[in-house]
């Protein structure tokens, strides 16, 4: 049985209604979907020219928090994470080099190959943080060259969009709410920091709609259109295909809060001055992981990828733990405290559920107050709060609708059988890596590699007993 397929087996609740902090109108306000129970989603997605960082990896941990729960709520919902493989800048502005191009430079391969490799990376990630990725829409800008040239081409014919001899860009002037999402004060936007100077441009807002190739420079992606050879501006990539997949007006649109400023508002100014009409519902903004009290970034050096964490034995799912513990518009700090804490949570929380007996009569009175708290906002600090408080009058039934919610994966059997459940002593950390490779070549059947990994475990003073559970190790 599927994720959703188990929201849709339970029976209805009387559940509250949803509210969402809007950053178009900046309150938070109820949630009423365009169509009566069906949902449609966009969540701005990665640039592929490298491997995702854990700070990356926090919009689709929220957004696939917020499909969980709006499946809960019985909606259907039609989600879409776009893939940028061509026409993202350095500096997210309109000079500089493409950000796959620069990649697949150093790497000395072809965007392409590039790009495939990043991918299947960032779906093992996702897969590894628990976000589920059934009937998920993944489109790659380059997919829909011809479908961003035709909405170009409106532009101009409306007279949005003027031609210099470097590109086509829109003229920010002619969409007098330019800068609406978030109440950016564009006049207080310094020209050449988030917005790049330009003798280019009519004004230092306006933003590319098509860049033109270089005659002195060829570029491994670029195709031909009515203004030259060239290639899509980042943002019209967007909005072709939410127009495409999902249409000219939509739900919930999703990303970080540094795309508010630019990249959001471009995307309204483009859609908005083609269909006259609204574009996005509901813009819902997480806000930056840091390190230091930085934010995480590949230009500032201070990466931290998931494989680092599981590298120090930690389950990845303590990722997604320590992401939900703060709320999804408050920034968080990482640390490796922090990491191993929630780690520690996550095997109190699967101990608990393998003991627990299969229903109790708390459930009843638990369960409305933590969908209340994921119904405000995505309260999830607040409902994990309730968990911890509750925890021992509850049984797998309600566990298992809690981490169905919140994607911890406690109560999922592959999941919990990497959990190591600890008996009388905590393991030390090169033990701890032993456990869980054991454990996945167990999985795999490489019971030769098993056996030597348990050999490794026993010489350092413990032994390992297999139980229908996952492994407990105990001390010597």
């Amino acid at each position: 049985m599927g994720l959703f397929d188990f929201f849709r087996a339970k029976k209805p609740r009387d559940l509250p209604p949803l509210e969402f902090y809007n950053t178009l109108s900046g309150e938070l306000e109820r949630f009423v979907p365009l169509s009566r129970r069906k949902v449609t989603m966009y969540n701005c997605g990665p640039t592929v020219y490298d491997r995702q960082h854990i700070g990356n990896l926090r919009p689709y941990i929220f957004a696939d928090t917020l499909r969980r729960v709006l499946t809960y709520w019985r909606y259907e919902v039609t989600q879409v994470i776009n893939i940028t493989d061509v026409g993202h800048l350095v500096g997210d502005g309109d000079k500089g080099e493409d950000k796959m191009e620069m990649g697949a430079r150093k790497a000395g391969r072809s965007a392409r190959e590039i790009a495939d490799e990043v991918v299947n990376w960032w779906f093992e990630d996702l897969d590894l943080v628990g976000v589920y990725r059934d009937n998920i829409l993944f489109p790659r800008a380059t997919e829909y060259i011809d479908e961003q040239i035709a909405l170009i081409k409106a532009l101009e014919e409306k007279g949005y969009a003027y031609v210099r001899k470097d590109g086509v860009y829109f003229d920010t002037e002619k969409f007098p709410n330019y800068g609406k999402l978030g109440k950016v004060n564009i006049a207080g936007l310094e020209a050449g920091a988030r917005v790049e100077e330009n003798p280019e441009k009519k004004n230092p807002h306006d933003f590319a709609l098509w860049k033109l190739s270089r005659k002195d420079k060829r570029r491994q992606q670029e195709w031909n259109s009515p203004w030259g050879t060239g290639y899509p501006g980042w943002h019209i990539e967007c909005t072709a295909m939410i127009f495409t997949l999902l249409g000219k007006y939509i739900d919930i649109h999703t990303g970080g809060v540094d795309h508010i400023p630019v990249h959001h508002n471009n995307e309204i100014a483009q859609a908005e001055s083609i269909t006259g009409k609204p574009y996005v519902r509901y813009w819902l903004h997480n806000e930056f992981a840091t390190i230091e009290g930085k934010k995480v970034s590949k230009s500032i050096g201070n990466t931290v990828y998931l494989h680092n964490i599981i590298d120090r034995g930690f389950s990845p799912r303590a990722l997604r733990y320590w992401y939900l513990t703060a709320h999804y518009r408050s920034s968080t700090n990482f640390t490796w405290e922090a990491i191993a804490a929630s780690d520690q949570a996550l095997k109190r929380l699967t101990r608990h559920y393998l003991e627990a007996p299969e229903t109790t009569g708390m459930s009843e009175e638990f369960l409305p107050a933590f969908c209340g708290a994921l119904a405000d906002d995505l309260n999830t600090p607040q409902a994990l709060a309730l968990v911890w408080e509750h925890l021992s009058a509850l049984g797998k039934l309600t566990l298992r609708e809690v981490d169905a919610l919140l994607g911890l994966g406690f109560s999922e059997e592959k999941a919990a059988a990497k959990l190591i459940v600890l008996e009388e002593a905590e393991l030390p950390e090169k033990v701890q890596k032993f456990v869980v490779e054991r454990t996945q070549a167990r999985n795999e059947k490489d019971f030769a590699r098993a056996d030597a990994l348990r050999k490794k475990i026993a010489e350092a003073g413990f032994d390992v007993k297999d139980t229908p559970e996952g492994p407990k190790i105990t001390k010597k």
